[in-house]
């Protein structure tokens, strides 16, 4: 639904060709979110189907489709921002799917969740040192990608720290410590000194 109507609000500001909706959703999205070329005309092609957009005939030395959204598009796509995201029934969620599953394998819950939190924490310095060199003004899109990311991964090492804390409080592990995972939270990311950024993200804002 995202490529879908994202299409249809950026050809509500003109005509243009499927190549041309590919780049400017990866601008507009900061390049965070690639968008795969066969996913763009097979979304193109239904919507055409349901007449929300049309093809206008190009010329002869010109082999592109360009593509312009109707009036029932626009309806659509006005639509679309009026309307709350739903987000339905939680998302299979594979860290939770994990811890879950490790209660009854043999396997130590803490140690999932402290390995995973100390990957969570790294994150957080990953985007808080990328949010340090970031024009707020001139890059506002990628300011706002930051901030949902720095959010919701902060929300993944508190969810951490409960489900930690839920697993000790049950008893039914060992009381021992695992010295080799240390114990870090998100407010420790905000103190601690910022790693390097990975080469994903890096790459991203190019």
């Amino acid at each position: 639904m995202v490529v879908r109507n994202g299409l249809l609000v950026m050809l509500d500001s003109g005509p243009k060709y499927g190549y041309q909706l590919k780049m400017e959703f990866e601008h507009r999205t900061s390049n965070v979110w690639a968008l795969n070329i066969g996913q763009v005309y097979t979304t193109l092609a239904r919507l055409e189907r349901d007449g929300l957009i049309e093809h206008l005939d190009s010329d002869a030395a010109d082999s592109h489709q360009l593509y312009r959204i109707t009036d029932l598009g626009r309806q659509e796509a006005r639509m679309w921002f009026a309307t709350p995201v739903d987000h339905g029934t939680p998302r299979r969620n594979e860290l939770i799917m994990k811890v879950i599953l490790s209660l009854d394998s043999g396997q130590d819950p803490r140690q999932v969740i402290q390995i995973q939190r100390a990957a969570a924490v790294k994150r957080l310095q990953e985007y808080t040192l990328l949010k340090t060199d970031v024009d707020t003004d001139s890059d506002l899109a990628w300011v706002i990608m930051l901030d949902s990311m720095l959010i919701e991964t902060e929300a993944e090492v508190r969810w951490l720290d409960l489900v930690e804390a839920r697993v000790v409080q049950s008893g039914r592990f060992s009381a021992e410590n695992l010295a080799d995972s240390p114990h870090f939270t998100a407010a420790d990311a905000r103190r601690t000194s910022a790693s390097e950024p990975s080469k994903e993200l890096k790459e991203a804002k190019r």
